[in-house]
């Protein structure tokens, strides 16, 4: 099982500063948060061990790899076949991010398409799933918030007097 312990002032200090510089090596995190190197490295083991950092996974607009078109899925499925539903999921590339959600709808599923015939081409492929029984599509007509996380480590380094 999976410790969550979380992020104190001081790890979200060094977040901070590996999201400003997320290439820095440990003594430049070290010099920037005013740490030595080996709490930092102490620090980075701890959030490996502990699972409490996601993929490093760069984040690229997909729009540069030719899919101009994002979209929101929500999806009804058969609860019972949920995990196959999802593993289905996993084998779309088009297929961003799936998240179970609470409401009228079990998923909201990220999706990219080319053009309006491959996102089509895409949703189809959701439907066609074993256990999914309706699906909606809204189409993003512009991001106004990108993906971000500064202000949360912002307000968790502000509140421990970091």
């Amino acid at each position: 099982m999976t410790r969550r312990t979380g992020f104190d002032s001081v790890d979200a200090a060094i977040l901070l500063a590996m999201t400003a510089s997320p290439r820095a090596t440990v003594l430049a995190l070290a010099q920037r948060v005013l740490l030595s190197r080996n709490t930092i490295q102490a620090r980075l083991t701890r959030w490996d061990q502990d699972e409490l950092l996601l993929s490093f996974e760069r984040r690229i607009d997909p729009e540069s790899l030719g899919y101009r078109l994002t979209a929101f899925i929500t999806a009804s499925v058969v609860q019972r076949q949920l995990d196959a539903v999802a593993g289905a999921l996993r084998d779309i590339p088009e297929v961003l991010e799936v998240h179970g959600v609470s409401g009228e709808r079990d998923l909201l599923i990220r999706v990219v398409g080319e053009d309006a015939d491959d996102l089509y081409r895409v949703a189809g492929s959701i439907l066609a799933i074993p256990g999914v029984e309706r699906t909606s599509t809204a189409l993003v007509m512009r991001q106004l918030v990108a993906f971000r996380m500064t202000p949360l480590l912002q307000i968790v380094a502000r509140r421990k007097g970091r």
